[in-house]
């Protein structure tokens, strides 16, 4: 199966275009293009890939080469790269033979198009977030982490018998992502509304057909895209305005630096440059795209799973129920309680080319985590975050995100499917059919 998650963003939906994927130069003789096909002008064979990506690749790895093909997504003409020898060449060959890209379409959809990576902004910006994904500064984000997920839980899953686990992980991932990156200090609801449903609108489009045609749904995602760049220029203006009056006041009990933003706010390099908002927005665009949309579909899966396979629940269960037995009554979860999930880490549902090969995978469609123990799979075989210059920044992020959800969720609850046969249906990536509805029993 081919999830596509975005490389240096976080997981998201886009690795494979970002990480398996270089652009075939229009020059290049056509003798040494790979075998395959385009599709139909302009579309491609978008629609095919978004249908389902696990048969697209499969499919033609089978009919055209089982190492690269060539085909068109996006409005591009491109070449994907399938195996673990292939993902050694990927990530061996950085600034080398390929280079990070992004389709032009979902480039101006995540506010990526005017960006000049020359400048003295662009490269501030970079410096700062890079930071910022730090493992030292995001494990300090351990107990928010835990914070949240007890006050989501209590309100949207403890007072119910069932509830729809993709929606609300979707919420969760996406109020996290808000208070990291652009409020720290408890963003209200007002504010998440805001942003929260020009965005989700606009993941509905960004993967579709690029025609900026009114009515369309790439059309669509491009509006919404601005609305959600306008919304963070005036956030980045009244938080300018707090950070003034407090700098004058000397008031040091109001934390900016806690938040991604507050931190591009006071950063200035060694010219005086500071980061454009042009810049600031289009990380944060990013960070939150990654951050919260295929994390919250690790999650539902990881439920998904768990639903169908009550021995490991247990063995995931055991797991959690030691590190909580350790704490004291009221203490939140720190990074090095996040250190020992070890078990739990392996549930991590996460899906390319090489892990339906059973050369590689033996019993590929079986879910087993004790596959990842001891030596684990072959070297490039499962990379899920990207290896080498390629490795994913927001690895760290994502891997906290998820465990302490695990944690609270499997140590309050037992659940179980309210339909085992529902159907997932992909956009590129999986989503299930009814919004994955469980039946709760708190223990």
């Amino acid at each position: 199966m081919d999830s596509i998650f975005m490389v240096g963003l976080g997981l998201t939906i886009i690795i494979v275009i970002v990480t398996q994927i270089i652009q075939i130069l229009s020059k290049t003789s056509s003798k040494l293009q790979p075998p395959g096909k385009k599709g139909w002008p302009l579309i491609g064979e978008t629609t095919t890939f978004v249908s389902c990506p696990m048969n697209f690749v499969l499919d033609r790895m089978r009919d055209h080469s089982p190492d690269v093909f060539q085909t068109s997504l996006a409005g591009e003409t491109m070449a994907i790269f399938c195996g673990p020898t292939s993902n050694k060449f990927i990530f061996s060959n950085e600034l080398k033979l390929v280079r990070s890209w992004l389709p032009r379409s979902i480039s101006k959809a995540l506010a990526q198009q005017n960006a000049d990576p020359n400048s003295l902004s662009y490269k501030l910006a970079d410096q700062v977030s890079h930071k910022f994904l730090k493992l030292d500064c995001i494990q300090q984000y351990a107990g928010t982490m835990d914070s949240m997920v007890k006050q989501h839980l209590d309100k949207f899953w403890l007072p119910f018998d069932q509830v729809k686990v993709h929606p609300l992980a979707k919420e969760f991932t996406f109020e996290l992502s808000c208070r990291i990156f652009v409020e720290f200090s408890n963003p209200s609801p007002e504010l998440i509304k805001q942003l929260r449903d020009p965005f989700f609108e606009f993941i509905e489009g960004i993967f579709s057909t690029p025609l900026n045609i009114p009515g369309m749904p790439y059309y669509k995602a491009l509006k919404k895209s601005a609305l959600v760049q306008e919304k963070l220029f005036e956030i980045m203006e009244q938080r300018k305005i707090q950070l003034s009056d407090v700098q004058q006041q000397q008031q040091d009990q109001v934390v900016y630096d806690r938040d991604l933003l507050g931190q591009f706010l006071m950063a200035t390099d060694e010219h005086g440059t500071s980061v454009r908002k042009e810049d600031v927005a289009r990380v944060i665009v990013g960070f939150i795209f990654a951050s919260f949309y295929t994390t919250s579909t690790t999650i539902a899966f990881v439920v998904y799973f768990l639903s169908k396979h009550p021995d490991i629940y247990e063995k995931v269960l055991q797991e959690q129920m030691e590190i909580k037995k350790a704490k004291e009554a009221g203490d939140l979860l720190t990074w090095a309680d996040v250190q020992k999930m070890k078990y739990s880490w392996n549930v991590h549902w996460s899906a390319y080319s090489t892990n339906m090969n059973p050369k590689y995978f033996p019993d590929p469609e079986n879910f087993d985590p004790s596959r990842f123990e001891g030596s684990g799979p072959p070297p490039f075989t499962f990379v899920p975050f990207g290896g080498g210059p390629r490795m994913c920044t927001g690895k760290e992020y994502a891997r906290m995100e998820t465990l302490v959800f695990l944690h609270n969720l499997v140590t309050k609850f037992r659940f179980k499917m309210v339909n085992p046969n529902e159907k997932i249906f992909y956009n590129p990536d999986p989503v299930p059919a009814e919004g994955l509805q469980v039946y709760l029993q708190p223990h």
